[in-house]
């Protein structure tokens, strides 16, 4: 039998095409570009800062990583503040920029890049234009979302239209925090990030379920970062909350019941919190990731499945790339 593929779902990338559209257009779009205490271009929004670092723009170095790191084939996604802090008109474009990289990137090597496509979704007329337009793109196998749009929760209707366009290429949809719930408190410590990140993933699953938008697409998929953040965790809370609160009647079903609707990646920091994952959602339900290149996500991603040693050698097939491959049709 042939050995699985491995596949990184939560793998981020800024296309040399688009720093090129931040470093022309940028300021007179809301963003501007500095050099930081290291030399490096560090690229600013009024909310957000990031760093433009070699390695998360040049594929050669992040080929040779994945051939050290063990694994074949990168999802390929545009990490914060992505594009939302743009107007509208220079979001489509930043948009359009990375899709069409991301595509080239796929043409080139296809073996080991697929995209996961950016939309503009401040404007969702726009963002549903360009996911048409994407989908015809060779290489582009899902959508990029951050979990709320500028302050705007992912059920909003606004957003049906994409979601219903997904559901119909059966493209799933994968979440990513951008600008994270209780900001003002989280400033210190990097708690943005360490805190941030995971709650704001869990208050977006929610209101994809409390808000219809699971039982309204029911053959969308969903992928939650970072283990799923709260939303595994909390399960029993929001489980109980349905029964006792008169602002969750609409429900027919409990949160739980929604839990194999998502799938969740494997950036969980802890063995334990890992398995116990595995088997609440179960191994078809959890995928690799890395969150290539920073560092609160894993060098060696693969690693972290290995010592889960609990898992059979189904269940590890699964994980490291069988689910990912069959989402994301890889290999197909």
């Amino acid at each position: 039998m042939a050995k699985s593929q491995v596949i990184d779902t939560h793998a981020h990338w800024f296309p040399a095409d688009y720093v090129r559209l931040i470093e022309k257009d940028g300021v007179a779009n809301g963003a501007r570009l500095e050099r930081n205490d290291k030399g490096q271009t560090v690229y600013v929004t009024e909310k957000m800062r990031q760093v433009f670092d070699p390695p998360m723009i040049e594929l050669d170095l992040r080929l040779a990583a994945m051939d050290r790191a063990g694994v074949d084939v990168h999802a390929l996604s545009l990490t914060s503040p992505m594009v939302y802090w743009a107007p509208p008109a220079f979001g489509l474009a930043l948009s359009q920029a990375y899709n069409d990289s991301a595509s080239a990137a796929h043409r080139k090597h296809p073996g080991r890049f697929v995209g996961m496509t950016m939309l503009p979704m401040q404007a969702p007329d726009l963002a549903l234009n360009e996911l048409e337009r994407a989908a015809k793109l060779p290489g582009m196998r899902g959508i990029y979302v951050a979990t709320n749009v500028n302050g705007t929760e992912l059920d909003d209707k606004s957003f049906w239209p994409i979601y219903a366009k997904c559901e119909a290429l059966g493209w799933p949809v994968f979440l990513h925090p951008v600008d994270t719930i209780g900001s003002d408190r989280t400033k210190r410590f990097y708690l943005r990030n360490l805190l941030g990140n995971p709650y704001d993933t869990g208050v977006a699953a929610a209101h994809l379920v409390f808000g219809g938008v699971l039982d309204a697409f029911p053959k969308l998929e969903i992928l939650l970062p970072h283990a799923g953040g709260t939303f595994p965790g909390l399960i029993g809370r929001l489980d109980h909350g349905t029964k006792v609160r008169p602002e969750l009647k609409h429900m027919k079903q409990p949160p739980s019941a929604y839990l194999k609707r998502f799938t969740y990646d494997t950036i969980g920091h802890n063995d334990r919190i890992m398995m116990n994952l595995v088997r609440l959602v179960g191994a078809d339900r959890v995928m690799l990731g890395s969150d290539y290149c920073f560092d609160m996500g894993h060098e060696r991603p693969v690693d972290v499945v290995d010592r889960l040693t609990e898992l059979s050698a189904a269940e590890r097939g699964q994980i490291l790339g069988e689910t990912a491959a069959r989402l994301l049709r890889i290999g197909a």
